[in-house]
């Protein structure tokens, strides 16, 4: 095996380490904004989940995947384990509402 192998290799792992990391702090940034959204609809005693905004999500989410030549289904299953979260969240930020916490 070459030495340039090894060294393309590792240019490679650090890049992808640099896009794992830039993608949790944009998920941190999200789920920050999600919270947000979560008391919100506490306050105003709104359902936690909102299928017409997740159905409009996920073709918005199809179509830009598409766009980015990223597997339409991968964005949808990766989008529907986040909203999934943020349900989770939601309900309990209601629960917690509910209970004056």
């Amino acid at each position: 095996m070459s030495a340039e192998i090894p060294a393309e290799l590792a240019r490679l792992r650090g890049s992808i380490d640099n896009v794992d990391a830039a993608l949790l702090h944009i998920l941190a940034e999200r789920f920050k904004l999600t919270e947000r959204v979560g008391e919100l609809k506490a306050r105003h005693d709104l359902p936690a989940a909102d299928p017409a905004r997740e159905s409009r999500q996920v073709e918005r989410l199809r179509r830009l995947a598409a766009e980015a030549n990223l597997d339409p289904e991968f964005a949808e299953k990766f989008l529907a384990f986040i909203i999934a979260e943020v349900i989770r969240h939601h309900e309990r930020i209601a629960e917690e509402h509910r209970d004056g916490r």
